[in-house]
């Protein structure tokens, strides 16, 4: 098959770099052009990054050698050259929002893992397996804009990654009232190292700017319904949240209690979780887990270190699920942050909207 040319716009920084290691090799994508701040543009991409690449591997062959755009000067241009792109800027939210509306208005569709148009009625914010009908929006968004291909559509925050997608196939069949969530999350969410960040060393910061505002709210639009030319968030579900940064490379795990309105046994709860299958499996997309969601009987499992990587850090890890005095029932969630929770999620979604015709 012909592959989609892909932009990454804020390709120097740590999910920016995430983006262009995932493309590379990738059986469908293939990436044609890199964007960051005036500082890197003009510069060979490898030039650009050395002395601050992050990934395990080193710089991609195939980006190496790109010429780094300005993301802001360079719309046309990048418009031009691709067939989408992906958005990891690091801007005011503000001046977010007009640079990703702007490569829309240009007829260049926008995956973003930004926060800036979360919140914006007609985006849809996707986790694939959990509301990918939510893609419907973007005929409407279209209208909006005045355009034939461009559109915006966003992925949600990571700390949600851990904890949605284990409470939604028993949402599903049950109904939920009420969660509790904390989440305990790595160095990696704020785009540093334990290098970069020495103070992280044998230390919890039991405060992450902004995260818990967006762990109680963002579900609420994952799971909220299309009426007209709108996203309408559902109000009835009571989640709180408390959100800690952890020394941990990567991986962020969450501490999840929950009441239904009627109470599942747990032998229907694992059921759930081990039969369930959304839309990438659906249709076998590159990147998507086989097995979305995987429990572990073992009491001290999912573990960061052992587990954030499974299916190529695309799948969520379960454990401990046991029987609460307060609530229904507590257990923990395990996902990878910059894979499932950033720019692998992105790029499942990106797989989405190509297969279900929404990118040409």
């Amino acid at each position: 098959m012909k592959k989609y040319k892909v932009g990454v716009i804020g390709a120097t920084g740590m999910v920016g770099q995430r983006f262009v290691s995932l493309i590379d090799k990738h059986p469908w994508f293939e990436l044609a052009a890199v964007a960051a701040s005036t500082r890197s543009a003009g510069m060979p991409y490898a030039e650009a990054v050395a002395g601050r690449w992050n990934m395990l591997t080193g710089v991609p062959l195939s980006a190496a050698n790109l010429t780094v755009f300005s993301a802001e000067s360079d719309i046309a241009t990048i418009a031009n050259t691709t067939d989408f792109v992906f958005s990891a800027v690091d801007m005011k939210k503000e001046a977010i929002r007009v640079l990703e509306e702007a490569y829309a208005r240009a007829e260049c569709p926008v995956i973003s893992n930004n926060s800036a148009h979360r919140w914006t009625p007609d985006v849809p914010m996707v986790i694939p397996e959990v509301n990918p009908e939510h893609i419907a929006i973007i005929d409407h968004q279209r209208k909006r804009f005045g355009t034939k291909r461009g559109f915006l559509a966003v992925k949600s925050n990571c700390s949600i990654q851990s904890y949605v997608p284990v409470l939604h196939p028993i949402k599903e069949k049950y109904g939920l009232i009420r969660s509790l969530v904390c989440t305990y999350q790595a160095i990696s969410g704020a785009g540093k190292t334990f290098r970069t960040w020495p103070e992280m060393v044998d230390n919890v910061i039991p405060y992450i700017g902004g995260e818990e505002e967006k762990s109680i709210l963002e579900p609420k639009k994952v799971w909220g319904k299309i009426e007209g030319s709108l996203i309408v968030p559902d109000e009835s579900i009571a989640i709180t949240a408390q959100c800690l940064r952890v020394p941990a490379t990567d991986g962020h795990m969450a501490a999840i209690f929950a009441s239904f309105p009627i109470k599942p046994s747990k032998d229907e709860i694992l059921s759930l979780w081990r039969n369930f299958k959304g839309r990438p499996q659906e249709l076998n997309l590159p990147s998507a887990p086989k097995q979305f969601l995987h429990y572990f009987d073992e009491e001290d499992r999912p573990q960061t270190a052992l587990d954030r990587i499974l299916e190529n850090g695309m799948a969520i890890s379960i454990g401990r699920l046991r029987e609460d005095s307060q609530y229904d029932y507590k257990f923990i969630g395990l996902s990878h942050n910059t894979l499932r929770g950033a720019a692998g999620g992105a790029v499942l979604l990106a797989e989405l909207l190509c297969a279900e015709g929404y990118i040409s």
